[in-house]
């Protein structure tokens, strides 16, 4: 194997013709050839010898051979069966990685990072994710409450800007609530289509979420807030009022939840993009004692 960083034109070129790959579309394979991208992502995340790292979708192995050079683990999930033997021949040299063939949406995380990181206090997602599956993966590994310092992932521009965007804004949506419940959402850098073999249309983002040690918010009941947030954001032209008369509850609730709204002073015709999360946990919360309670 030669010795060289993965990342560079060149060596992904040669890789690539080496085993006659080439990219699925359908699974969102765009190869990253900027070593200083990589090297972004990695400070980014605070990667030390002490870390653990999980990553999705490792590709030809450009960023994966980046973190095992600050790691103490890393633990990669690829999906696609055809990138095995590549990964065998790219790492070979690096003793601290594992590649797991599986899909990590249909994981158990928690067993995971308990079997590969039992030495290990700080874990860390770290990954260049397809843009097809972005926000189920992210949600998954929000939802699912991992011991994990947070994440480092490079996504679709466009989808970095909802998660980190403010109320008022045109970014601002249910996606932004979500994320910024479990996380303090950022965005560190925007990368170029250029940087990618095939190029992408579109340009990427790099994106931080820092796992919150709680959440910024009391809630009576998390699933009927996630409801609520996600029924006044069905569509995006209508009131409040409506859209929670319409996708919440049901019209014959509507003088209901007009009575809660003026109750907490917020107007029924404000519409969902401009609440900040206090102000959903506020109605969800006022809203669940006088119709679910």
């Amino acid at each position: 194997m030669l010795n060289k960083d993965i990342a560079t034109p060149l060596r992904t070129k040669e890789i690539l013709e080496k085993y006659g790959f080439e990219s699925k579309k359908s699974l969102g394979q765009n190869f990253l050839i900027d070593l200083n991208i990589l090297h972004n992502i990695v400070r980014a995340a605070a990667i030390t010898n002490e870390t653990g790292v999980i990553e999705v979708g490792p590709g030809i192995g450009a960023l994966t051979e980046q973190l095992a050079k600050q790691a103490k683990k890393v633990v990669s999930f690829e999906i696609d069966q055809r990138l095995l033997p590549v990964l065998e021949d790219t790492l070979s040299s690096y003793q601290n990685i594992d590649i797991v063939h599986s899909d990590v949406l249909k994981v158990d995380l928690h067993r995971y990072i308990a079997e590969h990181f039992q030495d290990v206090n700080d874990v860390m997602v770290v990954a260049n994710l397809p843009y097809y599956v972005t926000t189920p993966i992210l949600m998954k590994l929000l939802e699912e409450k991992l011991p994990i310092r947070g994440i480092v992932v490079m996504i679709q521009a466009e989808v970095a800007d909802r998660i980190a965007a403010k109320p008022g804004t045109k970014d601002y949506g249910a996606l932004s609530i979500a994320a910024q419940y479990f996380a303090k959402a950022e965005k560190v850098m925007t990368v170029p289509g250029s940087v990618f073999i095939p190029q992408p249309r579109v340009d990427s983002a790099v994106l931080r979420l820092t796992v919150r040690e709680k959440p910024p918010v009391e809630l009576i009941d998390e699933a009927f807030f996630f409801r609520v947030f996600h029924a006044s954001f069905a569509n995006r032209r209508k009131t409040l009022l409506n859209n929670l008369t319409h996708n919440l509850l049901s019209k014959a609730e509507k003088e209901i939840i007009e009575d809660v709204l003026i109750d907490i002073q917020i107007d029924p015709r404000r519409r969902g993009e401009t609440l900040s999360l206090e102000e959903f946990a506020l109605l969800s919360n006022a809203l669940y004692k006088r119709v679910m309670d």
